[in-house]
This record gives C-alpha cells, sequence and structure tokens, in this order.
C-alpha cells in the first residue's frame, strides 16, 4: 500500500484525513486497535471518490457510521475508513423524510417527533446511523425499519450511484441486501404518519425508559450482541446457563441484562471475542440452540 499516493489522494480532494488512528473513539464498544488511514467525507461526492480511488488502487476499505454495531480488532483496520457522520443532511416533503447515512438515529427521531410525523419511535435510543440501521434492518420493540423505509440511494459495486425501493432491498432479520454485498448507503427515504406530537413523544419517552431500566446503558458496548434465536430469547439463554456477570479479561456478560456483552474494564477485542466464543459454546452444549454474532467484527485477525 503506497502511502504517499494516498496521502496526496486526500489532500488533493480535500478529504480530512489522520494516519494510524485508534479506532476504540469511533465504536461504542471502545475497543480497538489503529486503522491504517481514517478519513471523514463531508458530503456524497467525496464518499464516491473514496471508492473509486480505493476500487482503483485495491485498497481495502471499510465504512463506518456511528460504530455501534461492530468490533474493531486489537490489531486495527488494514487501508481506509471513511466515516459517513458529515451525511448528515434531512428534508421533510409532506410524511417523507429523506435523510443522509450519516446522520444519528436518535437525531432522525428527534425531528420527525417535532415535525408530528409517527413511525419511529421504536428507534429512539438504538445508538448508530440511518445507515448503520437500514444495512441491518434495525429493530426494537415491535418495529423494524422495514416498516417505515421507501427507498435508498446507494453506491453499487461499479461505482454508480443507485436507488432502490423497499421490496428490492431484501430486508430481514437484522440482514439486507446492502450487508449481504457490503453496499455503501449513501441516504434514505422513509414514510411516516401524521400523529399528536405529544403521543410521538410519549412513545418514545416510554421506550428510552425501558431501555434505560433493562439495558447495560452505562457500559460501553455493541448493543445486543447475538440475534434472537428461532424459539428462543438469547438472554434467557444465557443467563440459564448461569453466565450473567461470567467475563474474560475486561469483557463481561452483563449483570443486568444477559443478552449485552459489554466492555466493563478496559476490554480488548480478544477479551470479547473470547467471551462470545465461551457464551455460544456453552449455550450449544446445554440447550443445543446455535447463538449467532449480531456484532460485527472488523479488522485485522
Amino acid at each position: 500500500m503506497n502511502r504517499e499516493m494516498i496521502c496526496s489522494f486526500f489532500k488533493e480532494n480535500q478529504i480530512p484525513f489522520r494516519e494510524k488512528e485508534n479506532m476504540a473513539q469511533y465504536t461504542t464498544f471502545k475497543i480497538g486497535g489503529d486503522a491504517d488511514f481514517l478519513a471523514e467525507a463531508t458530503d456524497e461526492a467525496q464518499v464516491l471518490k473514496v471508492y473509486e480511488f480505493c476500487k482503483n488502487s485495491s485498497i481495502p476499505l471499510t465504512v463506518l457510521g456511528k460504530g455501534s454495531n461492530v468490533l474493531v480488532s486489537d490489531g486495527g483496520i488494514e487501508g481506509i475508513v471513511l466515516l459517513t457522520a458529515g451525511l448528515d443532511d434531512i428534508t421533510f416533503d409532506g410524511n417523507t423524510v429523506t435523510c443522509g447515512a450519516g446522520l444519528n438515529l436518535i437525531t432522525l427521531c428527534t425531528l420527525a417527533q417535532q415535525k408530528g410525523l409517527s413511525g419511529l419511535e421504536f428507534a429512539f435510543g438504538i445508538p448508530g446511523a440511518v445507515g448503520g440501521a437500514v444495512i441491518m434492518n434495525a429493530g426494537a420493540y415491535g418495529g423494524e425499519i422495514k416498516d417505515v423505509i421507501e427507498s435508498v440511494r446507494y453506491i453499487d459495486a461499479d461505482g454508480l450511484i443507485k436507488t432502490i425501493g423497499k421490496d428490492e432491498m431484501q430486508l430481514g432479520y437484522r440482514t439486507s441486501l446492502f450487508k449481504q454485498k457490503g453496499l455503501i448507503i449513501l441516504s434514505a427515504s422513509f414514510v411516516l404518519q401524521s400523529d399528536n406530537k405529544d403521543n410521538i413523544m410519549a412513545k418514545m419517552s416510554d421506550f428510552m425508559s425501558r431501555r434505560k431500566a433493562k439495558q447495560p446503558l452505562e457500559f460501553p458496548s455493541a448493543g445486543s450482541t447475538f440475534k434472537r434465536p428461532e424459539g428462543y430469547f438469547a438472554g434467557a439463554l444465557i443467563e440459564q446457563n448461569s453466565l450473567k456477570g461470567f467475563s474474560v479479561g475486561g469483557a463481561m456478560v452483563s449483570e443486568k441484562h444477559a443478552g449485552f456483552v459489554i466492555n466493563y474494564k478496559d476490554a480488548t477485542a480478544k477479551d470479547v471475542k473470547d467471551l462470545i466464543s465461551h457464551v455460544q459454546a456453552t449455550v450449544k452444549q446445554n440447550n443445543g440452540v446455535t447463538l449467532e454474532r449480531e456484532v460485527i467484527y472488523l479488522g485485522r485477525e
């Protein structure tokens, strides 16, 4: 990988970047080694330029929003990490809201409430960006992104910007076409319903109160560690195996909610991976159930 070529590219295109940037500060787990290069896109044109540059130069590219559902390895990330937080524009057209992939999901929910638009209450409190929420078809409290999404603009494998409708997104439980093919989302449009602002706020406040009561929000984590196995609840299975509070290094199964692995004391990525593997093996042996990770592993092995 040609360092001078990469630095020249960023400077010529006026894209802010840093070398050997520690990734812990860019994820909700607060864990991870250094990215070779970390850049911050301020608009869609810059995202496209970085994508084309990496593709043509065979440089690994990792696109990151709020880093809320990932675990970065202790060895860091090879190539370029591109942050999309700068893609945070938002427009309203009647009951349709269109926003950039980097917009904070909580901000989207708040602005929709202020416009008297309902449908996103379930997402209030999910600590991610719009792009990541669409990629994972994020959901909670009976709602999912697929219930309100209308269309998405994205970069395809050939570097073309395309728009896709909901029926083509292959949205399923914590998956989508974007996740399956590693596509980069630029923006998304949602269709909401008009409602009383106070009613919307009441729902949002209720969901937030439930999160605070049941989830270990006081510790760094990546949210729910495991997908819900069919016919079971991951947290209940883990608790049945007396794994609440079980730790490996600085990583622990939350004593508040067994479905969360938390960074309670300067955990390394290896600590978290070893703990996840132990939980999976224990549940498989004792219950015959395979727990599939919801957390995405990024970086060098």
